[in-house]
C-alpha cells in the first residue's frame, strides 16, 4: 500500500470519530504549546540581553574588588581584601592595550536643580566613561583629564532622561546643581541611551569618582571598567591586568569578569530556567502520547473482526501495521500542528500585550516541535499497531 493511501485511510479513520481524535491531539496541542510559548520567551530575554550589552560594546572587563566566582554562587562574606582605588585605575590606565578605563562609584541622593527635587542615581565616574559606554555628548562637554584624579572639580553631566526631568527644554549647561548637599556645576548632557538589563542610565547624574568617593565618605570605587584593543586576546589583557594588580596588592583580592563571562552567566541562569519550565509542558506530550496510545488500542479492540478480514483477503502484516501507525502519526501530526498555531498566536499576543516582556520564536525550533510531535505518535502507536499485525485471522473474524 502506498504511503498516499495510508493516510488518505488515517484521516478518514479520525474523521469517522471527530470528537474523541480531537481530545486526544489535544493533549498533544497543548504541550506543544506550552513549549513554543515558554521557549519563545526564553529566546527573547536572551537576545534581548545580548542586544543590551552589545549596545555598550563587547570588549570590556570589569574589576571588582574581593575574590569570587564570575558565575555567581552564595556571596562573599565581609573580608579584608583592599579596596580598588584611583590609583589602582591610573596604574591600570597605563598598561597596553587597554583603550579606556573608568573607575566606578555607585549611590543615589537627593539631588536639587532649577526649583525642583528629585532623587536619583549618582555615579562616580572617570573622564573615559562616555568612549567606554560609546555614549555620544548632546550639549557641553564632558569631564577632562584634569577631574580623573583626586582633586577633581565640583563638575556634573546629566543623563538624557534626569536633564528633562529638572530642566525640561531648557538649557542645563552652566546651571548649578545641588547633589546630597553639595553643589556642582553642569558641563553637558549625555544623548538619549537606554537601559543596560533595566538599569536606566539615561536617569542618572554623572560626577567625578574622587568627588563620589567623597560624597559617600567611601574609600574605594565600587569597580574598575576598561575597554581594551579588539584586535588583541582577551587572555593576554586580563593576564597584564591580574600582574598588575597582584603586584599592587600583594595577592589576588580582586575578580576579572569579561563581558562574555557576563553574558554567559546570564544565559546559563536563563537557560536552566527555560529549560525547567518547558518541563512541565513536556508533562503535556507525555500525556497526549499516553492518549494516544490508549485511543489506538481502542481502536485496534473495534476493528477486531475488520483486520481479519482484510488479512484473510491477502492483507499483509505489515500493511495492517502501517495502517495503524498511520493513524497515530497523523493524530500527533495534527496535534503538533495545532499547538504549533496555538504557541506562536500566543507568543504574538504576549509581545503585543506585554511589551515589556521580550519574546522571539525560533521558527527552527517550532519545525524541530512538529517533529517531535510526529515521533511521539510513531512511538505510541508501535504497540497498538504491532498487535494488530499480529492478531490471529481465525480468532479475529470470530470477533463481533
Amino acid at each position: 500500500m502506498r504511503w498516499h493511501d495510508l493516510f488518505h485511510f488515517a484521516l478518514h479513520a479520525l474523521a469517522v470519530y471527530r470528537l474523541r481524535s480531537f481530545l486526544t491531539l489535544l493533549g498533544i496541542a497543548v504541550g506543544i504549546a506550552a513549549v513554543i510559548l515558554l521557549t519563545s520567551i526564553g529566546e527573547g530575554v536572551h537576545n534581548y540581553v545580548l542586544n543590551e550589552f552589545s549596545k555598550f560594546g563587547s570588549n570590556i572587563i570589569k574589576i571588582s574588588p574581593g575574590r569570587q566566582s564570575a558565575r555567581g554562587g552564595m556571596p562573599a562574606l565581609p573580608s579584608t581584601a583592599r579596596d580598588l582605588t584611583l590609583d589602582d585605575a591610573a596604574a591600570l590606565a597605563r598598561l597596553p592595550y587597554v583603550s579606556n578605563i573608568s573607575p566606578v562609584v555607585l549611590g543615589n541622593a537627593e539631588i536639587r536643580a532649577n526649583g525642583r527635587i528629585r532623587r536619583s542615581s549618582v555615579m562616580g565616574i572617570g573622564p573615559m566613561m562616555h568612549l567606554l559606554y560609546s555614549v555620544e555628548i548632546a550639549m557641553g562637554d564632558f569631564l577632562s583629564e584634569e577631574d580623573g584624579g583626586r582633586d577633581a572639580r565640583a563638575l556634573a553631566v546629566l543623563g538624557a532622561t534626569l536633564k528633562d526631568e529638572l530642566f525640561g527644554t531648557a538649557n542645563a549647561v552652566g546651571a548649578r546643581i545641588e547633589i546630597g548637599g553639595e553643589r556642582y556645576r553642569i558641563i553637558g548632557v549625555l544623548q538619549q541611551k537606554g537601559q543596560l538589563l533595566h538599569v536606566n542610565i539615561d536617569d542618572a547624574i554623572y560626577i567625578p569618582s574622587a568627588r563620589a568617593m567623597s560624597l559617600y565618605n567611601r574609600s574605594g570605587t565600587d569597580h574598575i571598567k576598561l575597554s581594551y584593543d579588539v584586535h588583541v586576546d582577551v587572555g593576554q589583557v586580563l593576564s597584564l591586568i591580574r600582574q598588575t594588580l597582584i603586584s599592587r596588592h600583594g595577592r589576588e583580592d580582586f575578580t576579572l569578569t569579561t563581558q562574555e563571562e557576563m553574558i554567559s552567566a546570564l544565559t546559563d541562569i536563563l537557560r536552566i530556567v527555560t529549560s525547567a519550565i518547558s518541563a512541565l509542558g513536556g508533562i503535556s506530550l507525555i500525556v497526549g502520547a499516553v492518549g494516544i496510545a490508549t485511543i489506538m488500542t481502542i481502536a485496534v479492540a473495534e476493528h477486531t473482526a475488520e483486520i481479519g478480514l482484510m488479512v484473510a483477503l491477502g492483507a499483509r502484516r505489515r500493511t495492517i501495521l502501517g495502517l495503524f501507525l498511520s493513524e497515530a502519526v497523523a493524530l500527533a501530526a495534527l496535534g503538533g500542528l495545532l499547538g504549533l498555531f496555538v504557541g506562536v498566536i500566543l507568543s504574538w499576543l504576549v509581545g503585543v500585550f506585554v511589551p515589556a516582556l521580550p519574546v522571539s520564536t525560533p521558527w527552527l525550533f517550532v519545525l524541530a516541535a512538529e517533529f517531535v510531535a510526529i515521533l511521539i505518535g510513531l512511538a505510541s502507536g508501535v504497540l497498538p499497531a504491532r498487535r494488530a499485525a499480529r492478531l490471529n485471522v481465525i480468532e479475529a473474524l470470530r470477533t463481533e
